[in-house]
């Protein structure tokens, strides 16, 4: 919510709608996903809906776990677990085969039906070991070769303006003062 602060509109969270029906995520991609959660909540609340999904994606395993990250190593995964499992599969895997991206998609949802998207990446490697006690998820393994750090050793107002996820909030306020500015559809 604090990235979207400046748009000049007032932004109520799920918190303010505390009935809403939870959304299974089943979709094959981060889209799917994020337009489900987008259209579900906005059917139910009659408001225009900016929904997210994001996950890791690893280069070596064919972009898994992809939609699956928060679950990759099954039923009850926590993060420990996940990266437990992801480093099981690279196991033996050099550096220079282990590129990966953090991938966020929003969208942006509207009571009839029309919605736009926005994505943002992160790119960097899959350390071998977990570093860092920052951040949540993968970024103990995350490592940012430019910084020389994982995700979960930088500090969270740097992963705050650098993550996949700024990158993709940071399309959607483009599109959004286009629009308020000059007129344009988003």
């Amino acid at each position: 919510m604090a990235m979207l602060g400046d748009l000049g509109v007032d932004i109520l969270s799920l918190n303010d709608f505390p009935n809403v029906p939870e959304v299974i995520e089943d979709g094959a991609t981060f889209l799917e996903n994020a337009l489900k959660k987008a259209k579900a909540i906005s059917e139910y609340t009659g408001e225009i809906v900016l929904a997210d999904d994001s996950g890791l994606e690893v280069e070596y395993l064919n972009g898994e776990p992809g939609v699956y990250s928060s679950r990759y190593s099954g039923e009850g995964a926590t993060d420990g677990s996940n990266i437990k499992k992801l480093l099981l599969s690279l196991g033996g895997v050099p550096h220079e085969r282990r590129g990966a991206a953090f991938t966020c998609v929003l969208v942006l949802y509207f009571p009839d039906g029309e919605y736009k998207s926005f994505e943002g990446h992160l790119a960097g490697i899959i350390h071998d070991r977990p570093e860092g006690d920052g951040g949540f998820g993968y970024d103990p393994v995350f490592f940012l070769p430019d910084v020389g750090l994982t995700v979960a050793q930088i500090p969270q107002e740097v992963k705050n303006s650098i993550s996949h996820r700024a990158r993709a909030v940071l399309k959607f306020k483009e599109a959004w003062m286009r629009k308020i500015f000059a007129g344009n559809e988003l």
